[in-house]
């Protein structure tokens, strides 16, 4: 499977893995379109940390065992069979947020756009690497096969 890892070393907390995750869930997935023209505009699916002179992009960690998996009621939040990535089926979800207060992550949110429903990285699905990754200019998200390894290795 693979996974995103993060170099924090690396990261200058730019914030463009932020703004190139909220075009690629935006509606036109043009970046004009998407900061001015759109309403509401998408959520990007991670956040930049910043912690003193230390800073890193956090997401989804698609864990091995996903607590958010186990604590959905409905099925919503599930691990995609071919890619091993955690998933969250925003129509199936009924805005409890068990998925968001049992992630040891926070990497969980609520959507501000449409219905009320869980939002997350989905690792850009259907791409064959997340945007994020493709656009940090110091490497600091890289995209990495991680068979075998340990949840807390990454």
């Amino acid at each position: 499977m693979k996974r995103i890892y993060v170099n924090e070393e690396y990261c200058i907390g730019c914030r463009l893995c932020e703004i190139h995750c909220q075009v690629q869930h935006s509606q036109s997935k043009k970046i004009i379109k998407a900061f001015k023209e759109e309403d509401p505009r998408a959520m990007s699916r991670l956040l930049v940390e910043e912690e003193g002179p230390l800073s890193f992009a956090m997401q989804c960690r698609h864990c091995e065992e996903a607590p958010c998996i186990e604590a959905c009621m409905t099925g919503a939040m599930h691990r995609d069979g071919e890619t091993g990535a955690v998933l969250c089926d925003e129509d199936r979800c009924v805005g409890c947020w068990m998925c968001i207060m049992v992630c040891p992550f926070g990497a969980i949110k609520r959507s501000l756009v449409g219905r009320k429903a869980a939002s997350k990285c989905d690792l850009c699905y259907g791409e064959s690497t997340p945007v994020c990754v493709a656009h940090c200019p110091n490497e600091a998200l890289v995209y990495v096969e991680v068979n075998g390894q340990e949840e807390g290795a990454r």
